[in-house]
């Protein structure tokens, strides 16, 4: 397989842009190599500038549920563009996007659109503060909200230390009011409420974790998320910028008997283009400007192609939901990794929830970081670039969820278990 056309293109990138890319976890760091440099897409498939086609398992992390270029979306984008590309003036699209996450997503009453994730978490954080009046914010080692400064932090010296600046640039300001605790950990979420309970504005967390992997949250984890927040009036805000219309049309809140604060959305609700959310019960959302004093503010918020390729997505997830079939697939992919695993008596373990999926080298079930940060991550860059050679493309870090879409098929999968099979067994 002929990859020079992709070598020769990602040496001069690598010229003009840091490490070639503009965002790193398209960078390959973690499996070593050459990136792949993407000439176009099509339903489940990627195509390399040398003419390789890949079975696409990361889905532009996570947005493409339909497939790539689904016509709907294409069609709903060209439509918008010729009426034009952006106004910075309220439209119709807006509010029917804004209409379509309420009725969707069980706990949002109210939405704000911005233009990304990370937009959005950090737009909920400020909201979460100035609504209750706090400074203090727990998130979970594992767990990534974005690059926002105050949750771009790493854990102390114990679980229930105030955070330290992960990353150059991150002042310790910026994470002096971020608590980070164990992910799964209901008791060290109660001593932390303990504590310091009526300093805490928000927990953020991601209901079901796909950035240290796919991680399964217990139930009691979630009650006491609940429980601990609401006891000391503090908000929940979920981050389903991945899970949203993801694991099902509501989120993973509608799967769980937890109703969050705040949520934030992103990837599926754009359609592929950069859109983000983040909405919640009435009460909170109207402390934001301009009914408010919350500033939150974006040019392009709302953006009439985003808003458009949004717009088709969840109508074509709402009126032919692809989940029962995603589930199937999801199950079928998840099976025949855990046979390959076993036949080739690879040390692993498998987390799926719904098309969103994990293959863990690590011979025992990933329930935090702690356990995650075990895993066998060279078996894993090994496993990476056979799968590559094979015509797979799976997320390029085992710390990242695999994606399954509409347009995959049986075959897909079958081809995928079997390209498994051989990689696991040619270490």
């Amino acid at each position: 397989m002929s990859r020079e056309k992709s070598e020769a293109a990602f040496a001069q990138a690598v010229k003009r842009m840091p490490g070639g890319v503009n965002s790193p976890a398209r960078a390959f760091g973690a499996v070593g190599g050459t990136p792949l440099v993407i000439d176009h897409a099509q339903g489940a498939y990627l195509y390399d500038l040398d003419g390789n086609r890949y079975i696409d398992y990361i889905g532009s992390w996570g947005p493409m549920i339909l497939g790539h270029a689904h016509p709907e979306v294409l069609d709903a984008v060209r439509s918008a563009a010729g009426r034009g590309t952006s106004f910075g003036a309220p439209t119709e699209a807006e509010t029917e996007l804004a209409r379509l996450i309420i009725d969707a997503v069980p706990s949002v009453e109210k939405v704000r659109l911005v233009n990304s994730g990370t937009e959005a978490t950090m737009s909920a954080i400020r909201l979460a503060r100035g609504f209750t009046g706090r400074d203090r914010i727990v998130k979970f080692a594992g767990n990534y909200h974005g690059h926002v400064d105050s949750l771009l932090v790493a854990a102390g010296s114990s679980a229930a230390t105030l955070a330290v600046p992960d990353s150059p640039g991150v002042t310790a300001g910026a994470s002096a009011d971020t608590l980070v605790l164990a992910y799964n950990d209901p008791a060290g979420l109660e001593k932390a409420f303990a504590a310091q309970g009526s300093q805490i504005a928000a927990v953020i967390v991601e209901p079901i974790v796909g950035n240290m992997g796919c991680v399964v949250p217990t139930e009691d984890f979630l009650q006491a998320l609940r429980g601990e927040t609401a006891a000391h009036g503090a908000l929940l805000i979920y981050d389903e910028v991945m899970t949203g219309f993801r694991v099902a049309y509501g989120g993973a809140q509608a799967l769980q008997a937890v109703r969050p604060d705040l949520t934030t959305l992103g990837k599926i609700v754009g359609g592929g283009l950069p859109v983000g959310a983040y909405g919640g019960r009435a009460e909170i959302m109207d402390n934001v400007l301009p009914v408010g004093k919350v500033f939150q503010a974006g040019t392009l918020s709302g953006n009439p192609l985003a808003t458009a390729a949004g717009i088709a997505t969840l109508r074509h997830l709402r009126d032919r939901p692809p989940y029962q079939q995603l589930e199937a697939l999801g199950a079928r992919l998840e099976a025949g990794l855990r046979q390959a695993a076993l036949e080739a008596q690879v040390k692993h373990s498998v987390a799926r929830v719904g098309s969103m999926l994990t293959l863990f080298f690590h011979p025992q079930p990933v329930v935090d970081w702690q356990t995650a940060a075990g895993c066998d991550t060279q078996a894993f860059a090994r496993f990476f670039w056979k799968m590559i050679d094979q015509g797979v493309y799976l997320p390029c870090s085992q710390y990242e969820a695999m994606f399954i879409s509409a347009a995959h098929t049986e075959a897909d999968i079958d081809a995928t278990v079997a390209a498994a099979r051989q990689a696991l067994n040619a270490r």
